[in-house]
C-alpha cells in the first residue's frame, strides 16, 4: 500500500464511496419497507379497499364506505377489532388549537373510532391506551404538538379548543404519543374520537353502502384466521347489505383485504392517506447501489491485474520456496478483504458527515444507530465479504497462475488473459454510467415537460390563501374585496378548493330521462363567477357564471363525451343527480370549459365541473391572479390587508405553480437520487480510468520517449494514449444506448401525457462519457507527453 500510493488511494476511496452508496441505499430501501412493521399482531392486521366500477369510470380506492368496517366485525366472528381513519384530505389543512394564552397551527389531524389504539401500537408518553378515546370530546396528542401547546407539563386531563371545519370545540386531552416505535402510514399530530360531532358524527351515522368511499377502514383478526378465505365471503357480505344501493347507482363493487404491512409499498390506489412509493423505484435503487460497488470492485481487479508484472517476481519467489497456489490465492484475498475494510471504515464518518444532506435529497430521515441496530453491522459484514471476494477473486486467481520459472526469467504471461478482461471491465464501468447519464436527461426532460406543458388553465402568477377556521372564513369577502383594490391584482375569487390539488367532491350526473344507474360520475369544485377568469380557464361555449347564478354548472368537454353532447347544444342542458334517501335534484349547464389538466399528468382528464355556489360552508380558498412579478412589494401589500381584516391569525399563502408541482414529488425525488448516485457511479469510474492512464503511461515511457526524440508532438502522444480508451469508451456507448432506451421507456409508461425518446438523448449521454473519459485521461496522456525523454531513456 505505501509502495504505490496511487493505486492504493484509487482503490481504497473508490471502495470508501462505493460502500458510502451502498450502505445508504439499503439503510434507506430497509426503511421504506419498514412502515407499520413494529404494529401489534401485524399479521393479522388488514386495510378494507374498494374496487368500483362506474359507467365509464373506474375507481381503486383505498378506502372504502363508513358502515363496512363495524359490519364487518358484527358478521364474522374471525374479526377481532375494527378501526375507521379519517384525515384532513375531507377537511382543514390546519387546525387552530388554543390552551389558555397559546394557539398554535397544526396540520395532519385524524378523526379515529375509540377502537383506534387497540388496533395500532404507539407508545405512550401520557395516558393510559385502554379505553383512551371512549368518551365524546376527547383527544390524543403527538409528543411535538403536546410540547408546543403545554411544554414539558403532564396535558392529560387539560381542555384544549380547537377551532376549524367543525367551528369551535372544547377537547380533554386523554394521552400522549409518539411515534418511536415504529413508521407508520397513518401519521397524525392530533388523533380526535369519532364520537365529537361534525365528520365523526356523520360517519358513525352514515348508512351508504355504495357511496361515500372516503373512509380508510382496517381490521384486526383473530390469530389464525385465514385472510383469504375471509375475502372470499366479501361479495356476498356486500350484496347482503348494499346490493339495493349499488343496482340504484350501476355501480360494481369489490372490497379487498391488504395487509398492514404493504401500504407503503403498494402504489396505485386513489386517496392515501401518506406518500406511497414504488417498489420498482426501490429495485432501482438497490441496482445502482450494487452497480455502483461492482465499479468500485472492477477498479480493485483492473489496477491490480494492470500492476501484476510489478508483482510477478514476488510471485516466482514465493513459488519456488514452497508456496502453493492456494496460498497465493488466500495472500491475495486477504489483500482485498483488508482493503474492503479500510474503505468500510473510511465510509462510516463520511457517511455521518454526509447523512444530513443525503436524507435532504431522499427526502427521507435516516438515522444511524452505529451500535445499537444490529441490522447495519450485518449489511457491512455482507459488504466487506461480497466486496473482498468480487474484488479479488479475478486478481487472485491471475497472479497466483504464473509459472514460477518463467516469471523469474522475466515472461509475465499466464494462462489468463488480463489485457482483454481489463478492456470488458472498462466497457462494462461505462455502460453503467451511460444508462445513468442517459436516464438524468431523460427524467430531466419530462419533468421539464410537465413544468412547461400547456395544462389548459393558468398557473402562474396564481398566489393561494387557505382560511381553516370559521372565524376567519367570515372574513373572506372582506379581505378579497380589498384585494381588488390593490393595482397589481387582477382577479380574486373564491372556492372550496383550487386547481392542481385532489378534488374529493364527486357526484353522478345524467340526462333528463336517465337514472342513478347510467350516472358519469364528476368531480367538482364550489366556486364563485370569478374562478375561471382567475385560473385562465377557456370557455368554448357558453358564457362564464354571472353573479346569482344558483344552481348553474360550467363542464369539461369530457363531460360531454360521456353524456353524448356536442359543445354548442349543452349550455341550457340540465344535469340530474340523485343519491338516496336524499331527493333528485339538477343543475343546468351554462358553460363548456376546455378540457384541462387539473389533476396529475400521470391521468387522463376526467370529467369536471364548476359550480356556481359561493355561500357554501366549505369555501375555504382565495384564488389571486395578479400582474406583477415583483412579489417582494406585492406580497408585503396584501400582508397588510390580511392583518387589517384577520388580526391574530398568521399570515400565509402559497404560489400556484408550486402547489402543482407537488403532485410531481416522486419523481423530483428520483431525478435527485438519480442524479447524486450517477455523479458518485462516474466518479468511481474515472478514478479507475485515471490508474489505468497512468498505468498505460508508465508502462509506455521509453516508447514515449523515442517518439519525442524522432519529433512527435505533445498533442499526437497524448492522442495516442487516449485512442485505446476513447474506442472502449465508443463500444460502451453503443451497448447502453438500447438497455437505457428500454428503461427509460418503460418508466414514462406512468405517464399519460409523456416526451417521446429521442436519438440525441443517448448522443448526449454518449459526448457526456466521452468528454468525462477524456478529461481524465487526457491529464494522465499529457503529462507523460510533456515529460523529459531523456529521463526515460537514460538506462538504454
Amino acid at each position: 500500500m505505501l509502495k504505490d500510493k496511487t493505486f492504493s488511494f484509487i482503490n481504497i476511496i473508490g471502495l470508501a464511496i462505493g460502500t458510502l452508496c451502498c450502505l445508504y441505499i439499503v439503510l434507506y430501501v430497509e426503511d421504506q419497507y419498514s412502515y407499520d412493521k413494529h404494529e401489534r399482531d401485524a399479521r393479522d392486521i388488514y386495510r378494507v379497499t374498494t374496487w368500483l366500477s362506474l359507467p365509464g369510470d373506474v375507481h381503486n380506492n383505498s378506502t372504502c364506505s363508513p358502515p363496512i368496517a363495524p359490519a364487518l366485525r358484527r358478521d364474522f366472528p374471525e374479526v377481532r377489532q375494527f378501526t375507521r381513519v379519517i384525515t384532513d384530505l375531507l377537511g382543514s389543512s390546519q387546525h387552530l388549537l388554543r390552551y389558555k394564552e397559546k394557539a398554535i397551527y397544526e396540520k395532519n389531524a385524524a378523526y379515529v373510532d375509540s377502537t383506534f389504539f387497540d388496533v395500532f401500537t404507539y407508545h405512550f408518553i401520557y395516558g393510559v391506551e385502554k379505553n383512551v378515546l371512549s368518551e365524546p370530546y376527547t383527544i390524543v396528542l403527538l409528543k411535538p404538538t403536546a410540547k408546543s401547546l403545554f411544554g414539558n407539563e403532564n396535558p392529560v386531563g387539560k381542555v384544549i379548543e380547537i377551532d376549524d371545519d367543525n367551528g369551535k370545540n372544547n377537547f380533554k386531552v386523554t394521552g400522549v404519543v409518539d411515534e418511536s416505535l415504529g413508521k407508520s402510514n397513518i401519521h397524525a399530530n392530533i388523533f380526535v374520537t369519532m364520537n365529537s360531532g361534525g365528520i365523526g358524527g356523520y360517519v358513525r351515522q352514515n348508512d351508504s353502502w355504495a357511496g361515500n368511499n372516503f373512509t380508510n377502514s382496517f381490521i384486526k383478526l383473530r390469530p389464525n384466521a385465514d385472510a383469504v378465505a375471509l375475502e372470499k365471503k366479501l361479495p356476498a357480505f356486500l350484496l347482503l347489505h348494499g346490493a339495493d344501493q349499488l343496482k340504484q347507482l350501476g355501480m360494481q363493487k369489490r372490497l379487498r383485504l391488504q395487509p398492514i404491512g404493504s401500504i407503503h409499498t403498494t402504489p396505485g390506489y386513489e386517496v392515501e392517506m401518506t406518500k406511497t412509493v414504488d417498489p420498482s423505484f426501490l429495485n432501482i435503487l438497490i441496482l445502482i447501489a450494487v452497480l455502483i460497488q461492482v465499479i468500485a470492485c472492477i477498479n480493485f481487479m483492473n489496477l491490480s491485474t494492470a500492476r501484476a508484472s510489478t508483482r510477478a517476481k514476488e510471485v516466482g519467489v514465493r513459488k519456488v520456496i514452497g508456496a502453493e497456489k492456494k496460498d497465493l490465492i488466500k495472500q491475495f484475498m486477504s489483500e482485498s478483504f483488508l482493503l474492503s475494510l479500510i474503505g468500510v471504515i473510511i465510509a462510516l464518518p463520511l457517511i455521518l458527515i454526509a447523512l444530513p444532506y443525503l436524507n435532504q435529497v431522499t427526502q427521507a430521515d435516516i438515522h444511524l444507530s452505529m451500535f445499537s441496530n444490529y441490522k447495519m453491522w450485518l449489511v457491512l459484514s455482507g459488504i466487506i465479504t461480497v466486496t473482498g471476494i468480487v474484488a479479488g477473486s479475478y486478481p487472485a486467481f491471475y497472479l497466483s497462475a504464473f509459472q514460477a520459472i518463467k516469471v523469474i526469467k522475466g515472461n509475465f504471461t499466464s494462462y489468463i488473459s488480463a489485457a482483454g478482461i481489463r478492456r470488458s471491465l472498462v466497457v462494462f464501468q461505462f455502460v453503467l454510467s451511460v444508462i445513468l447519464v442517459a436516464g438524468i436527461i431523460v427524467i430531466y426532460s419530462q419533468l421539464n415537460y410537465i413544468k412547461h406543458k400547456d395544462l389548459g388553465f393558468d398557473k402562474n402568477q396564481r398566489l393561494i390563501f387557505s382560511f381553516y377556521t370559521g372565524d376567519s372564513r367570515s372574513k373572506i369577502d372582506a379581505f378579497s374585496n380589498d384585494l381588488r383594490q390593490l393595482a397589481d391584482v387582477k382577479v380574486v375569487s373564491k372556492a372550496n378548493n383550487y386547481l392542481g390539488r385532489f378534488v374529493p367532491q364527486d357526484y353522478g350526473v345524467y340526462l333528463a330521462g336517465g337514472s342513478e344507474a347510467t350516472a358519469t360520475d364528476v368531480q367538482n369544485i364550489s366556486t364563485d363567477e370569478y374562478f375561471a377568469k382567475a385560473s385562465g380557464i377557456k370557455i368554448i361555449s357558453g358564457r362564464d357564471f354571472q353573479l346569482y347564478d344558483s344552481g348553474k354548472v360550467l363542464v369539461n368537454e369530457t363531460v360531454l363525451k360521456r353524456l353524448g353532447l356536442k359543445p354548442e347544444q349543452a349550455p341550457g342542458t340540465k344535469l340530474y343527480s340523485h343519491y338516496p334517501p336524499e331527493p333528485e335534484f339538477y343543475v343546468e349547464i351554462v358553460g363548456v370549459m376546455k378540457d384541462f389538466n387539473y389533476n396529475s399528468l400521470h391521468n387522463d382528464i376526467k370529467p369536471f365541473m364548476l359550480r356556481y355556489n359561493p355561500s357554501r360552508d366549505d369555501i375555504s380558498d382565495v384564488i389571486v391572479s395578479v400582474g406583477s412579478t415583483n412579489y417582494r412589494s406585492l406580497i408585503s401589500k396584501i400582508e397588510a390587508v390580511w392583518h387589517k381584516e384577520l388580526q391574530g391569525v398568521p399570515f400565509e399563502y402559497s404560489f400556484l405553480d408550486d402547489e402543482v408541482q407537488k403532485q410531481y414529488a416522486s419523481e423530483i425525488t428520483l431525478s435527485r437520487i438519480i442524479n447524486l448516485f450517477t455523479m458518485m457511479a462516474i466518479f468511481i469510474s474515472c478514478l479507475g480510468l485515471f490508474g489505468l492512464a497512468a498505468f498505460s503511461a508508465e508502462q509506455r515511457k521509453k516508447e514515449i520517449g523515442v517518439r519525442k526524440v524522432l519529433g512527435a508532438s505533445v498533442a499526437g502522444i497524448a492522442q495516442l494514449l487516449s485512442k485505446d480508451f476513447l474506442i472502449l469508451i465508443g463500444v460502451a456507448i453503443i451497448i447502453a444506448t438500447p438497455v437505457a432506451w428500454w428503461a427509460m421507456n418503460k418508466w414514462l409508461q406512468a405517464f399519460v401525457y409523456r416526451i417521446n425518446i429521442s436519438w440525441w438523448m443517448f448522443a448526449l449521454a454518449g459526448c457526456i462519457a466521452i468528454l468525462i473519459a477524456l478529461i481524465t485521461v487526457s491529464f494522465q496522456a499529457v503529462k507523460a507527453a510533456r515529460a523529459n525523454p531523456v529521463k526515460s531513456l537514460r538506462t538504454e
